[in-house]
């Protein structure tokens, strides 16, 4: 049988710069996210110093006492917060999470449970933490620069202008960051466990992310699968961690965008069985008023694959999908011509 490809790695560094070697790196870009909707990246500016940082404040913030951590719990109508019971695919994945989006004021609030509303909705921080948000907000701040880059030379990758959407994102975007932690016991207590939605067979079920791009900062065990064309019929392949480098992966909006030229890749987390896993993606969304279609340039190459998605709606139908089984999980599909 012939090997595996393994997902690309693409040093984008040049793309801070007016390097002659951009339009390569555009290119390698738009390769891999037609090909695969996924790469990783070195060259991406992100201190390997805040990393550390980022990754001692996830541990330490998972460990703390159950009770301290459901005291910022999500809602359904709050879907900032810790969440240990959320779904994908109508099946409860084996994981805990805390979400947090962007602000406006960075300013460290250390009296208040909630600080300054985000753009959808008022973040949760526990307690007596002010160095958690402040390096996690920090951290938040360095991906969303990375994500425009990474924006514009996917546009570049599709023969329009490298600032076609930017507007979309600016003055205010809806991107966020998760923080993520993959035990190897279900963490709900089995008199709560019996009253929802039964664990599933992954820690983390098969999907697409419903956004834009996510920037995934992994840690060393590892775990995500994609599913691809290049597995050679074995349906899914491993994205081993690289030292130093973060993985993108393409979302729902740029197919869309792209008109399936880029490609929204399933993934998803096996179980891990010898030690718990770490990872913090950051999910680079548009303002909730944005009406995705595929671009002109692409439209007029080959016609228009989906009708226009309003991505609030879409988003909102997705967050309540995660929270709990509220029937049919929205796709692109069902958007398409």
């Amino acid at each position: 049988m012939t090997a595996v490809r393994p997902i690309p790695i693409i040093d984008s560094s040049s793309l801070d710069t007016d390097s002659a070697d951009r339009p390569f790196v555009v290119h390698l870009i738009a390769a891999a996210a037609r090909d695969w909707g996924f790469f990783q990246t070195t060259g991406h500016g992100v201190l390997r110093r805040l990393i550390g940082h980022v990754s001692r404040e996830a541990h330490a913030f998972f460990a703390l006492p159950l009770e301290t951590k459901r005291a910022v719990a999500r809602t359904r109508k709050t879907t900032r917060g810790y969440y240990d019971r959320e779904l994908t695919k109508n099946r409860r994945d084996l994981k805990e999470v805390f979400d947090f989006g962007v602000e406006s004021d960075a300013r460290v609030l250390e009296d208040e449970l909630c600080s300054r509303p985000s753009v959808d909705g008022a973040n949760r921080w526990p307690g007596d933490r002010p160095r958690f948000r402040r390096t996690l907000l920090k951290y938040q701040r360095m991906c969303e620069r990375l994500s425009l880059q990474l924006v514009g030379a996917l546009c570049a990758g599709l023969g329009v202008h490298d600032e076609t959407l930017v507007p979309y994102f600016s003055p205010t975007h809806t991107g966020f960051t998760r923080l993520n932690y993959y035990p190897l016991d279900d963490p709900l207590e089995s008199e709560t466990a019996a009253t929802i939605t039964g664990l599933g067979d992954m820690a983390l079920h098969h999907h697409s992310d419903a956004g834009v791009l996510t920037v995934l900062l992994p840690d060393e065990v590892g775990g995500l699968q994609v599913s691809s064309d290049h597995a050679d019929g074995q349906g899914w392949i491993d994205v081993t961690p690289t030292d130093g480098a973060l993985v993108m992966n393409i979302g729902d909006m740029m197919q869309i965008w792209s008109n399936g030229r880029y490609r929204a890749a399933l993934h998803r987390v096996r179980p891990i069985t010898d030690r718990p896993r770490y990872s913090v993606p950051f999910f680079f969304n548009p303002a909730y008023d944005t009406e995705v279609a595929p671009l002109v340039a692409t439209a007029e190459a080959s016609p228009a694959k989906y009708r226009a998605v309003n991505w609030g709606d879409f988003r909102q139908a997705r967050a309540d999908g995660d929270f709990a089984d509220y029937g049919h999980e929205i796709q692109i599909a069902d958007f398409r011509l």
